[in-house]
């Protein structure tokens, strides 16, 4: 039999161990819980990080107080010091560490796959398959082979037991929350679909080298798609071309394909980047001109015009200047 004061002992000794702060040399501020972790495992992990005592003791705790909830996978910040109660009540009800993940405007889906298995741990190959995934994407409402060109750059607070799905859902809501009714009649009285929207808004990405140049540039489509002229774009042909080198040749440029807008009229099939804001609302919204033509100067801006002849001159002058000057080592 035990007695009454070994069982005092005993209490007071599981008291330290459930409810005195602990910590020791080795403890980890941060600590991360895999998904499909058992209490064991937890506890396991907790212990391992220096932030309880007693492994036993913490499975008991678990155990007696299961009412109170499961306790969560995730990543936890947990206060120095803190008792395993403490830890088992965050587990619990706690807010999981946040990662701070910035995606570029004008990056293709399978740049920002690789930043997000990178930043939150995910699989690059899951991610890239859900991007075409037909069940995927019918499930966001949408009627596209892809889901290039509906993530939304934007700057995400996402923590690190979040799926490849859920990223992707609220990256994709985060685009359609922005294409807003209002938007949508505009795309409407342009005879545009919200896909045929994103297409143009990509390629006006990845041709503007400013933000203010984005309504020229898209006024410069516009005028060409109303006129049934080739669009002639650069980026959508680079985006057709398998491990591109960077180096677009001209022998590329007469080889056929869905994204060679040299060859085949109309909007490529697809977006060929995942456009920003201000891309979208030059989509939209373009500079009333009659641009047909634009060509760099070489320092992020371009000189457009209204004629071939216009556009011939400003090659000349802009190209062959750039030429020049990278004989003689002049940096433009």
């Amino acid at each position: 039999m035990v007695s009454l004061g070994m069982a005092v002992l005993l209490i007071v000794h599981l008291y330290g161990l459930l409810f005195i702060p602990y910590l020791t040399e080795i403890a980890s501020e941060t600590v991360e819980i895999p998904s499909g972790s058992s209490v064991k495992q937890t506890a396991l992990i907790l212990r391992e990080k220096g932030r309880i005592p007693s492994v036993p003791a913490f499975i008991l705790l678990t155990g007696l107080t299961r009412s109170q909830g499961p306790v969560h996978a995730g990543e936890y910040k947990i206060p120095e010091p803190s008792s395993a109660w403490q830890i088992l009540n965050i587990l619990r009800h706690g807010s999981q560490v946040l990662h701070l993940v910035t995606i570029p405007e004008g990056m293709r889906s399978a740049d920002v796959a690789g930043i997000m298995a990178e930043k939150l741990s995910l699989s690059k190959a899951r991610f890239l398959a859900l991007l075409t995934d037909p069940v995927m994407i019918r499930s966001l409402g949408l009627d596209t082979p892809s889901l290039e060109g509906y993530l939304m750059p934007e700057t995400y607070a996402f923590h690190k037991n979040m799926t490849e799905e859920k990223v992707i859902r609220k990256m994709v809501d985060g685009m359609l929350a922005f294409f807003d009714q209002e938007k949508m009649k505009r795309a409407e009285s342009l005879g545009m679909s919200l896909h045929q929207v994103l297409i143009l808004a990509s390629i006006i990405e990845k041709e503007a080298g400013s933000e203010e140049e984005c309504p020229l540039i898209s006024s410069v489509f516009h005028n060409r798609l109303k006129k049934h002229m080739l669009l002639q774009s650069d980026p959508t042909v680079i985006y057709g071309i398998k491990n591109f080198d960077g180096n677009l040749q001209e022998s590329e440029l007469k080889t056929d394909g869905p994204y060679n807008t040299y060859l085949r009229q109309g909007l490529p099939p697809t977006p060929i980047a995942n456009p920003g804001k201000s891309s979208i609302l030059a989509a939209l919204y373009p500079a009333e001109t009659s641009y047909l033509y634009f060509v760099s100067r070489n320092d992020r801006t371009h000189a457009f015009s209204r004629t071939l002849h216009e556009h011939n001159m400003a090659v000349n002058r802009y190209q062959r200047k750039r030429a020049a000057d990278s004989e003689t080592g002049s940096l433009q």
